[in-house]
């Protein structure tokens, strides 16, 4: 199931720190970052959710086909749903979630976030 934003809700539109891609906050709080959850365990944690996700970011690119889109490949980050995805981060990666991902051998890709 494609993560779509619903309209009219620009004001509360989140981007995960790791793939980018964006939902509003009560979204990120209900079902978690389909891509990401199994590590960022965002569900039911308005917190982590916080810690994980920015509101801080610039453009947007829709990836309707993960598998064979060129802009998926270009942001070389692990997308596995179709969905709405920030073109840059404008966020500081807080320190506890840059210690959790070195944990898991994740690197953030770091030229698509502008630290502020």
């Amino acid at each position: 199931m494609a993560a779509v934003p619903p309209s009219g809700r620009a004001k509360n539109l989140r981007a995960c720190l790791v793939c980018t891609i964006i939902q509003t906050s009560m979204d990120f709080r209900k079902k978690g970052c389909p891509n990401c959850e199994h590590f960022l365990e965002m569900r039911g944690n308005t917190d982590r959710v916080n810690t994980c996700t920015t509101a801080q970011f610039d453009g947007m690119t829709a990836i309707m086909n993960p598998k064979e889109s060129w802009v998926a490949r270009w942001k070389r980050v692990d997308i596995s749903v179709r969905g709405i995805y920030a073109v840059r981060l404008s966020a500081k990666i807080p320190d506890v979630l840059r210690a959790e991902l070195d944990e898991l051998g994740i690197t953030p890709r770091m030229d698509m976030i502008t630290e502020t």
